[in-house]
């Protein structure tokens, strides 16, 4: 039999990963239906047959590089506990600035919301969360990414949260929105980086745009125009080194007040513009 205490120094097994330690604290906490703080309350807990076997084989997949998020099935986005697949995206923290800079921009409790590739629902649920007077859609093209973010709102209790599938605006009825924001494919089908780490295990139709990553930028920046109520907001997620190339975008597409900001890591990664 193995103790809690011995299972967590099997984190070295993890060489390949930056989180080592953490990931074999969620995937142990998983396996026990535990939170990580038990794992340091009860070292001494010795793992049952089957629990130690289902740590082993959830241990050896994450070495393979499988997402930890895959693994246990739920990433926690803005303390929402999301269940994720591999249908889309797993939310990513440096995402929350997108909502800490939508209710900072848009502080009213009564508001009309369209989040463009939902995914998981993540940026739309955090919204629903903070301002539940708001009326948002939430639209995606996959239809099991729909399935999965209509599961979680259901689950989580948002009624004011519409998912539709719609590639982009194509399923949008005709409308006006007071802000319009969106996590899009971003990245350059040759950025290296697509063959490492998580992002293998995602669906590149969510990482991968044309034109140097910036083709889906240009599509809804052009088309929001139509869906915005003047005044209102559009707002988008890009890479670090795309944020002049977005607001020359913006600027093209007709927007005005167009600006970007940094997210924690000092990189110019949002960037908004008005109508």
């Amino acid at each position: 039999m193995t103790s809690v205490k011995q299972n967590l120094t099997r984190s070295t097994e993890l060489t390949e990963s930056d989180s080592a330690r953490l990931d074999t604290e969620i995937l142990l906490g998983h396996i026990l239906g535990r939170q990580r703080t038990w794992l340091y309350t009860w070292p001494e807990y010795e793992l049952t047959e089957i629990e130690q076997r289902q740590f082993d084989e959830l241990l050896a997949r994450r070495k393979s590089g499988e997402p930890v998020a895959h693994l246990t099935g739920e990433r926690e986005f803005w303390s929402l506990p999301l269940r994720v697949n591999a249908s889309t995206l797993i939310p990513r923290p440096e995402t929350e600035l997108l909502v800490e800079t939508a209710l900072q921009l848009f502080p009213q409790q009564q508001a009309r919301a369209l989040d463009l590739g939902t995914g998981t629902g993540a940026i739309a649920l955090a919204l629903a969360a903070e301002k539940p007077g708001w009326r948002i859609v939430a639209a995606e093209k996959s239809a099991d990414a729909v399935a999965l973010a209509e599961g979680n709102r259901s689950r989580l209790g948002f009624d004011n949260v519409e998912i539709v599938q719609s590639d982009w605006f194509e399923n949008i009825a005709p409308q006006q929105f007071d802000l319009i924001v969106s996590n899009p494919p971003y990245i350059d089908a040759a950025d290296p980086h697509l063959a490492q780490g998580d992002v293998r295990f995602e669906p590149r139709s969510a990482l991968v745009a044309e034109r140097e990553g910036l083709a889906d930028i240009e599509h809804i920046a052009r088309d929001a125009i139509e869906y915005l109520r003047p005044g209102a907001w559009l707002m988008v997620e890009h890479g670090w080194q795309q944020a002049a190339a977005v607001r020359h975008i913006f600027a093209a597409a007709g927007l005005r007040n167009i600006e970007s900001r940094r997210d924690y890591a000092d990189w110019e990664r949002l960037t908004l513009g008005q109508k």
